[in-house]
This record gives structure tokens, C-alpha cells and sequence, in this order.
């Protein structure tokens, strides 16, 4: 699925801190299905390198993802 991704140097640092890539994210969330809490998803899957993610971010709007964290699991 397609998705337009919100990067802002907060949740880079969050990223970052985690070791974690935007691609990575940004992969993992296009081909992983999410689950719901709240307002809040979170999808766990494998990156294109075979990377274990669990990424947990908010749709701003129908198309449009803002990372909140991401990290191994």
C-alpha cells in the first residue's frame, strides 16, 4: 500500500536512538498489517534486509504516517 510518510527531527531522534532507518519503517509499515489501539497502530515485521521491527505510529490523515517509535523485537 501506498502511504506518505512525516519526518520531523523528533521522531528521527526516536528512530535513531533505536538504530532504526526510515526505509526500515517505512517497509515494514507498507507490507505488515497493523493492529489498532486506540489511536495509535502498530505492525510488526520484517525490513527488506530481514530485520525484525515492531514500528508504532499515528495516521495523520487516509495516506499520510507519522512515526512515533520503532525498534528490534
Amino acid at each position: 500500500m501506498w502511504f506518505d510518510f512525516r519526518w520531523i527531527d523528533w521522531n528521527l531522534s526516536k528512530i535513531s536512538n533505536h538504530d532504526v532507518e526510515t526505509d526500515e519503517c517505512e517497509w515494514v509499515v507498507r507490507r505488515h498489517g497493523p493492529r489498532k489501539s486506540g489511536a495509535k497502530h502498530t505492525v510488526v515485521g520484517r525490513t527488506k534486509s530481514g530485520r525484525r521491527l515492531k514500528v508504532v505510529y499515528l495516521m495523520e490523515d487516509s495516506i499520510t504516517v507519522f512515526v512515533l517509535t520503532a525498534h528490534d523485537v
